[in-house]
């Protein structure tokens, strides 16, 4: 899942020219980082499930206490950075991040709920890191190369998220054993399983706390320019920011698709080891969740290009639909068709969260930046939507509840068909 500027910030006005590569090269590795941290929580899921011995409710309280984080700290983050600096706000972000993985060590040890707290910290450092550094990219150079600057770093967001399934497969879910059903143990034999599974995340994320930590060393180090806030004069607007009937409709898109999307990589590897599936054993499960994040990173570069002649509303009413269709054989197919539909949703992501945003932001002017708060709250759609749809599997079955992103899409075809037309009526 990306994260966009706003579009609130500018460069000093006559800042000398230098080399911006050292900072430009730090600041995609933050975004390689957050997207890596999120991703792999598609493979904690079905781990702490099995783990826990959790029903799908419980173990989407993951994503709930996750992406919970980005609603409750996004406004004290942005307080936060306006009066420390947007640099020492990046480095307190990583520190914070930093902390959460190392919190998963002890929660090990303790159990689930100390698991939860952790997600909470780990996601409220990378709340703070992406309201700090984001600005970054924009002024790391000329204001004609800002976009090329963004693609650059949301690539490797993509490149995040696309191997942390895969690596956290092989490094977290490899050992679990197949054989073994945790429903059937008790006592001791049942406390000693756990402890042995949930310290197969021991490393791992101690591994990550120190790689957040040194990055919180370079950024500290690296010289960057200082940015000043454009926008915040026009923090009160006369008119409500909510009477833009197009940025309301957009917020909505923003919380149904980041929920929609989340739910689908949450629910992938419980899904691919259903027996009128494929059946298979979550270390091998966890491959295909990286297909689902990579068709994300590939249809961004086709949309790239389709969206130089089409307009966004009817390209993101397109990928709707089709996302639609594909979740529906998912529900109704078996064996590879139901897998493979569902895996390939992720291509037709790809566009949707650039294109809901800069829909939902057309002509706002000076409201541009409360717009863009609204909208960034309303990532909090992953924690909501997996919920729901963790509800709906307990109640009648996980191939059923993919109804509820379903459903998700069918409003962002709606917003999609109706303002296919936004940027025509614009011109003239």
């Amino acid at each position: 899942m990306e994260h966009l500027s706003p579009a609130a910030y500018a460069p000093p006005g006559n800042a000398p020219a230098r080399s911006h590569t050292a900072p430009l090269v730090v600041i995609t590795i933050l975004f390689f980082m957050w997207g890596l941290l999120t991703s792999l929580n598609d493979v904690l899921i079905p781990h702490l499930k099995s783990v826990y011995t959790l029903n799908y409710v419980q173990a989407m309280l993951v994503q709930f206490c996750f992406f919970g984080a980005y609603f409750i700290v996004s406004l004290p983050a942005g307080m936060l950075i306006r009066r420390i600096g947007y640099k020492n706000g990046a480095c307190a972000g990583l520190v914070v991040a930093a902390l959460g993985c190392a919190l998963f060590y002890p929660a090990a040890i303790s159990g689930y709920a100390l698991f939860l707290f952790a997600f909470f910290v780990l996601a409220s450092g990378i709340t703070v890191l992406q309201v700090a550094a984001n600005p970054f990219v924009t002024v790391l150079g000329p204001p004609a190369t800002a976009s090329s600057r963004l693609t650059l770093t949301q690539a490797f967001n993509s490149l995040g998220t696309t191997i942390a399934p895969a690596l956290g497969g092989l490094l977290i879910l490899q050992g679990m054993p197949a054989a073994v059903d945790a429903t059937k143990l008790v006592g001791d034999a049942l406390l000693q399983y756990r402890l042995q599974e949930a310290a197969a995340v021991q490393g791992p994320y101690l591994a990550l706390a120190g790689a957040l930590l040194a990055l919180a060393v370079l950024f500290a180090l690296v010289k960057l320019p200082t940015i000043t806030h454009a926008g915040d004069e026009l923090e009160a607007p006369s008119a409500s920011v909510f009477a833009h009937r197009h940025l309301v409709l957009g917020a909505i898109g923003i919380f149904l698709y980041v929920g929609g999307e989340v739910a689908i990589g949450s629910f992938l590897i419980n899904f691919i080891g259903e027996p009128q599936i494929a059946n298979l054993p979550h270390a091998q499960a966890a491959h295909y969740v990286s297909y689902y994040w990579g068709g994300a990173m590939v249809g961004r570069f086709i949309g790239f290009a389709v969206m130089r002649s089409v307009s966004p509303g009817k390209a993101l009413a397109f990928n709707a639909a089709a996302s639609i269709v594909l979740i529906l054989l998912a529900i109704f197919g078996k064996g590879q068709v139901a897998l493979w539909a569902l895996v390939a949703v992720g291509l037709f992501n790809s566009i949707m969260f650039p294109t809901i945003f800069s829909m939902a932001l057309h002509k706002l002017g000076a409201q541009t930046g409360q717009g863009s708060g609204i909208l960034c709250m309303a990532i909090v759609g992953g924690a909501i939507v997996p919920f729901v749809q963790g509800a709906l599997a307990d109640a009648i079955g996980l191939q059923w509840s993919f109804f509820v992103p379903a459903a998700c899409y069918v409003f962002i075809l709606y917003f999609g068909v109706r303002y296919a037309r936004m940027y025509v009526e614009a011109q003239h």
